[in-house]
């Protein structure tokens, strides 16, 4: 009998979607499905797409993918839900709006919770990311819960991150102003049908006129108008030229390495909350350390570097 990743390798989608929900699910038979096809990850042009409810990026998405498919590329699509993979909301529509797709062997969508974590990012979206590698996916977009400050995981993840905006969105022009700009590789004003398109895409321009950008790239600012189509064509040929001038300036590697450094430490920050949970069930000590702190007789910060000794048997240098 066929394992899952020689049924996946094989081309067979139910083994892929079976893949990406037993790494989404976390354990033993994640990390082990994980270790069996880390070699064939790594191939894919990850474009993030993120921006704030509202400013259609799932119609983006489903354009994005449209224009994709006329150069005969395979593209995979994770959209990330804020909530559950069962609650509807997003996701729903997601699967409205690309349900044009469903027939496109060479296309797939998945939704996924992002399990409460604010980057919109999971622990589960690295490793699916990975299946859909080794499946042979050529482009992988993910589009992420909404944009703010403490909500920059996509930039770590994807290769390209378009930041998707539209006309008259003031808070979105004072969030870029307040620093989110440097998230952005693409920026994109969508339902540029809309009044004020123009001077939206104006004001953006300005912004980054006065950012200094260290790795040479030049954000574009496009307008698009996704129910249409309209303007999506410039946005595919702005994200290929993205990626190779990572290529060519020799920071694609320094991006994937800074994506590897991020999921470990999500990982690592996981197990010591695992441990953390576990620790308070077995251990007096910890417990201690607990109660202490509520009564105010030990502050948080020796307590911390209490338990952690405890947990880990070694001592935490601050």
């Amino acid at each position: 009998m066929k394992t899952i990743k020689d049924r996946l390798l094989s081309g067979d989608k139910r083994a892929l979607a079976r893949a990406i929900t037993i790494v989404e699910s976390g354990g033993k038979e994640a990390a082990d499905l994980v270790k069996d096809l880390f070699q064939y990850a790594g191939r894919a042009h990850l474009i993030g797409i993120t921006g704030s409810p509202g400013v259609g990026k799932s119609t983006l998405v489903d354009a994005l993918v449209s224009e994709i498919r006329k150069e005969g590329k395979k593209v995979a699509v994770l959209a990330i839900d804020p909530s559950s993979p069962f609650t509807g909301g997003a996701i729903l529509g997601d699967r409205i709006r690309m349900q044009d797709h469903t027939m496109d062997e060479n296309v797939y969508i998945r939704s996924m919770a992002n399990r409460g974590h604010t980057g919109g990012v999971s622990l589960g979206t690295y490793d699916a990311i990975r299946m859909l590698e080794a499946f042979g996916f050529e482009i992988i977009i993910i589009e992420t819960v909404g944009v703010g400050q403490s909500e920059l995981a996509i930039a770590k993840t994807a290769d390209t991150t378009i930041l998707v905006l539209m006309p008259g969105s003031g808070d979105d022009i004072q969030a870029i102003k307040s620093g989110i700009m440097e998230i952005g590789d693409i920026f994109v004003v969508n339902k540029g049908d809309l009044p004020g398109a123009n001077k939206s895409a104006t004001e953006i321009i300005a912004s980054l006129e006065l950012t200094h950008n260290p790795s040479g790239w030049h954000p574009p600012v496009l307008v698009a108008i996704s129910e249409s189509g309209e303007g999506v064509e410039r946005i595919w040929e702005a994200a290929k030229k993205h990626k190779m001038f990572l290529e060519e300036s020799n920071q694609l590697s320094q991006r994937r390495k800074n994506k590897v450094q991020s999921e470990l430490s999500e990982m690592v920050a996981e197990i010591a909350r695992q441990n953390l949970a576990e620790s308070l069930e077995r251990s007096q000590e910890i417990r201690d350390a607990l109660a202490d702190v509520v009564a105010g007789k030990l502050d948080p910060h020796t307590a911390a570097d209490g338990i952690l000794r405890n947990i880990f048997n070694h001592q935490v240098e601050a």
